[in-house]
């Protein structure tokens, strides 16, 4: 795996734990750190979405690996 991808994964996690949190204890720590609703949590939400679906890649791993 590439070293973008590894990032993207990294970031990825953080963003499940992230929701992880908000489900269990109804804490969120994006808001905690950078403010409700500010700009910043925003691109926040916003990084982790875009890294998940670059993530969508992993998925098909194995099929090019077959080929």
């Amino acid at each position: 795996m590439e070293t973008f991808q590894k990032i993207c994964l990294a970031i990825t996690v953080l963003g499940a734990i992230t929701w992880g949190l908000i489900g269990l204890f109804d804490f969120n720590i994006v808001d905690a750190l950078f403010g409700d609703d500010s700009t910043l949590s925003r691109i926040v939400y916003t990084l982790v979405g875009i890294t998940g679906l670059i993530n969508i890649g992993l998925l098909f791993n194995h099929i090019e690996e077959t080929k």
